[in-house]
């Protein structure tokens, strides 16, 4: 069996772990995670250990991005299974602080992004969202000062709010993005695509194979309109509760009114039952 990573839960501890990694010039990587680890945070973990000589892996269940009304509560809490496959993956050091040590009595500064945080996306749906993201991704940051951290473009509107606030705040932390980790019939892994009954799992790779059809017709030249306007219908048709189905500019997440003002990026969310999906994919 794989000797399990070390775990730090206070800050003297992180920095007593964090000290000792350092030694020899060595580089840290960070992979953020809500725990509940698939083999999505695992090609995260992987592609740490390509690039740096240290992986740590945060666990934290994050309150302030969600709403009262989201699953906070019965978010999926995996601890013996995380830390066997982190064991797996030759991960260093796992952070799992509680609530009160990152968020502790009195505290009082958050991180409001705008930019790609204001594109009118997941923003639209979820206001709290992107506050509690770059409050904690933040925090993160700077309690582990790794040189690189790695996320995944499965949340590609988190990808670029991250790598945005890392630059505009100085932060000194290079912000990788990998490439969504997919079931073998294209469903993006996702924590919470355990929620899914089996006739809802059997229907939500149609989110997958519609923005592949879009993409292939905007790279064949069809109009882009109806292009979007026959994906959406498409994803309702097939049961789903449609919040958007968007082309837009691949780095600014600004839409765009025609395939030539690239790179382009489709985003789509979408509900199915009580269990909301994402994805995205580029043209």
């Amino acid at each position: 069996m794989s000797r399990l990573p070390a775990v730090a839960r206070t800050l003297p501890a992180l920095r007593r772990a964090l000290d000792a990694l350092r030694t020899r010039r060595a580089t840290i990587a960070l992979v953020p995670t809500m725990g509940a680890l698939h083999d999505g945070h695992l090609a995260l973990v992987r592609q740490a250990r390509r690039r740096a000589s240290k992986v740590v892996v945060s666990i934290f269940v994050n309150p302030t991005q969600f709403a009262p009304h989201e699953d906070f509560g019965s978010y999926p809490r995996t601890w013996k299974a995380d830390m066997e496959k982190l064991a797996a993956e030759r991960a260093d050091l796992v952070w799992n602080p509680g609530v009160d040590i990152m968020y502790p009595p009195n505290f009082a500064t958050r991180i409001l992004p705008e930019g790609p945080a204001t594109a009118n996306l997941e923003d639209r749906f979820r206001p709290h969202f992107f506050g509690g993201v770059a409050t904690v991704v933040g925090k993160l940051f700077t309690q582990c000062r790794p040189d690189i951290a790695v996320f995944g473009q499965k949340d590609y509107q988190q990808l670029k709010v991250v790598t945005r606030m890392a630059a505009d705040l100085d932060l000194g932390v290079k912000v990788i993005g990998v490439p969504t980790v997919r079931e073998r019939d294209g469903l993006a892994m996702s924590s919470r695509n355990v929620y899914l009954s089996s006739d809802q799992r059997a229907v939500a790779p149609i989110l997958h194979r519609t923005m592949k059809d879009a993409a292939k017709r905007l790279r064949n030249g069809d109009d882009l309109k109806t292009v979007m306007a026959d994906g959406a219908r498409t994803i309702e048709h097939a049961g789903f509760a449609l919040d958007y189905f968007e082309a837009r500019h691949a780095e600014t997440l600004a839409p765009i009114p025609s395939i030539t003002d690239g790179p382009i990026r489709l985003l789509v969310a979408a509900k199915i039952g009580t269990t909301r999906l994402i994805d995205n994919i580029g043209v």
